[in-house]
């Protein structure tokens, strides 16, 4: 299994990101448009998901169900990242801002959210209260 990480450029928050994906939706899935398809396609397909960074810092996953070649809009081929449309908080880490996507081993990759987090409020806290906490590695 391989995760892909990927910059969610001006989406400040996971609610903005889940308005978005309506709007981005090919054969009834929610997709993200990249230039290039993964090498390593097949282990990306094996139950990798799709990190996104959101002003600064990765706050969810959305597992990956399909990669698609499509036609961009200049005429060039690009891919299609088929995600779930479920959006799962992960713990917020900083990441500086790159270009494109990059691939994210397991063992690198933020854990989920966990029932605990959840129930101590800090999935509902403010993404810039999450970032500021993350930050001073209090959460």
């Amino acid at each position: 299994m391989l995760n892909i990480i990927k910059l969610a450029v001006g989406c400040p928050s996971i609610e903005v990101l889940r308005e978005r994906l309506n709007h981005y939706r090919v054969n009834g899935h929610a997709t993200v448009q990249t230039r290039t398809m993964p090498k390593r396609a097949e282990e990306v397909l094996d139950g990798g998901s799709l990190y996104r960074v959101m002003d600064g810092m990765i706050l969810c996953r959305q597992p990956i169900i399909g990669l698609e070649s499509c036609q961009r809009s200049d005429g060039s081929t690009g891919t299609l990242i088929v995600v779930s449309d479920d959006i799962i908080p992960v713990q917020p880490r900083p990441m500086r801002p790159f270009q494109g996507w990059r691939y994210l081993e397991p063992k690198d990759a933020p854990p989920d959210l966990g029932n605990s987090l959840t129930q101590d409020g800090i999935a509902d806290l403010p993404p810039r209260l999450r970032r500021e906490l993350a930050e001073l590695a209090l959460i």
